[in-house]
């Protein structure tokens, strides 16, 4: 089928290296790209619109397979280790030219878009792909370039995405066939070995969490939204401790669900739509999201589905746990189209813990917060991951150390002077479990998470008093409005006060453990901040 594209770059493919492949979709519609994924079986079209896709083996990020080329512009910047794996740059020629040689003959998809809602940090990107659902994915989850824009889109940061095409371990020096390579020098994304769609979006993440901090901007991986005063709050968190879900809500504008830059006019939203994990998602609970999944133009990966009826069942995880959702941020009826909002009044930093003695709300200093941001902790639970038979504590750094490319101090840093210089209130939030640890207590309901987090934002806990918490060293208010007291003091909630008292001491010291990587590179403020162990 023959489409009216948009008007395509004068930048060409040829400067990209590709050359001799067959057609070349340039920047089509959603619905035209829905056409094309269904023609060519990439998917299936559910009962009311979405587009139901499956991703294969990987149904997510595949962490330990991303690397960052070793060249000289970005070497000496790079926080090297587990999280960013260095490539020789021969590697990176050497895959490059044989992904290119894959792609001959073949059909390609690219979408000419961008990066960043203000205009004074926007990032122009291109994304070419393989497949026309991962072509529509990009066009959900990036800002549209606008079609006066685009005869004159020379991109700063382009992604080459084949996930049907495979590293060779041995040759190319993967940890195995898929890889997710970043050379800042080149400003270039390699993806392959993989159709689960978040490696594309969190790479070009990645990418702004190098530039950015170098021109005075504050990237992070957390959520935003602004009340009806305009007051502006960011919420911090893993997946699973509820950073969409408990954004997104009616009586406040969303400006965004995943990643934000903090510049010095306040914040700003990276994306242009939403990648929300959808398992047992209800319409009671989260009616804004739950929508997303009934409405044409959204993408749902590894979601339940009837191929009789059509019909979806986000209770379905036989594929998997980390079903998606990937919309554009237009589908949420109280979001904001500018994707920008004033500097934050509050912070919410939400941990999910499933050892249930964290207090479900703390008020931090601004040493504290940095403390938090450093730790980036929140717990998995038993059955979640095989081997998993009890709580794991989990610390990743800024709350998002995979996708960080500079040292976790340097965003601390700049996230503790922005606290200060803006007088930011900060929360620490657990929406993990109460009455016990997972398996003996229950998850905090979400209603008293709500009315906590409500209670926050307007200011019902601004001259409440507080009480220390002995093992966690944070100020636990000692009443708010619409939860009872009891909640608040988690100790409180359990049958067995000893048995609480062992656990709280025993996180108080994973948390200690975790941060003597930062001991010699933070303030003695900071370092005083954290929970004590003993």
């Amino acid at each position: 089928m023959q489409y009216k594209t948009k008007p395509h770059s004068q930048f060409g493919l040829e400067n990209h290296g590709i050359q001799n492949v067959n057609m070349v979709y340039w920047n089509l519609s959603t619905a035209a790209l829905i056409e094309e994924a269904i023609r060519r079986r990439e998917g299936h079209l559910a009962h009311l619109g979405p587009l139901i896709v499956r991703t294969g083996q990987y149904t997510g990020r595949a962490a330990k397979d991303k690397f960052i080329v070793r060249e000289p512009t970005s070497q000496d910047k790079v926080w090297w280790g587990d999280v960013n794996n260095a490539m020789e740059p021969e590697k990176f020629e050497a895959l490059h030219q044989r992904l290119l040689a894959y792609w001959q003959g073949r059909d390609i998809f690219v979408q000419d878009c961008f990066a960043g809602a203000d205009p004074n940090y926007q990032l122009p990107i291109r994304v070419v792909t393989e497949t026309a659902w991962h072509n529509m994915f990009v066009r959900n989850m990036f800002i549209q370039a606008e079609w006066e824009q685009l005869a004159n889109h020379v991109p700063l940061f382009t992604v080459l995405h084949a996930p049907n095409f495979q590293a060779i371990p041995s040759v190319d020096g993967t940890r195995s066939e898929v890889f997710v390579v970043l050379n800042f020098g080149k400003k270039l994304v390699l993806i392959g070995g993989t159709q689960y769609a978040g490696e594309i979006k969190k790479s070009i993440f990645t990418a702004l969490n190098y530039m950015l901090p170098q021109k005075d901007v504050l990237s992070m991986h957390c959520s935003a939204n602004t009340g009806k005063n305009g007051d502006t709050a960011i919420f911090f968190g893993l997946s699973g401790t509820g950073k969409t879900t408990l954004s997104t809500e009616p009586t406040r504008t969303l400006i965004g669900d995943d990643e934000h830059g903090w510049s010095t006019k306040g914040i700003f939203n990276i994306e242009g739509g939403c990648y929300a994990k959808v398992i047992n998602l209800s319409a009671e609970a989260e009616p804004e999201i739950y929508q997303t999944t009934r409405r044409f133009g959204s993408i749902l990966e590894n979601v339940g589905f009837d191929n009789v009826t059509g019909r979806i069942d986000l209770n379905d995880n036989s594929l998997t746990e980390n079903t998606r959702a990937a919309y554009p941020i237009s589908h949420i009826v109280s979001a904001t189209r500018e994707g920008t909002g004033g500097h934050p009044k509050n912070i919410i930093m939400l941990t999910a813990d499933a050892f249930g003695v964290l207090p479900p709300i703390a008020r931090l200093t601004s040493a504290q917060a940095v403390y938090h941001f450093l730790s980036g902790y929140t717990a998995k639970v038993a059955g979640t991951e095989k081997g998993i038979t009890e709580p794991e504590a989990t610390f990743s750094a800024c709350f998002g150390a995979p996708f960080m490319v500079l040292s976790p101090t340097v965003y601390a840093k700049m996230l503790g002077e922005k606290i200060e210089r803006h007088h930011v209130a900060v929360w620490l939030v657990n929406t993990g479990w109460s009455g016990g640890a997972y398996g003996v207590g229950n998850r905090m309901k979400i209603a008293y998470t709500r009315a906590m987090i409500h209670a926050a934002l307007n200011g019902a806990l601004a001259n409440v008093p507080t009480n220390p918490d002995p093992n966690f060293n944070v100020s636990v208010p000692v009443s708010c409005p619409g939860v009872p007291a009891e909640v608040l003091n988690p100790r409180n909630t359990w049958a067995d006060k000893a048995a609480y008292d062992r656990q709280a001491k025993k996180l108080a010291a994973m948390f200690v453990e975790n941060f003597k990587i930062f001991t010699s590179e933070v303030s003695e403020d900071v370092h005083a901040a954290g929970p004590k162990a003993g």
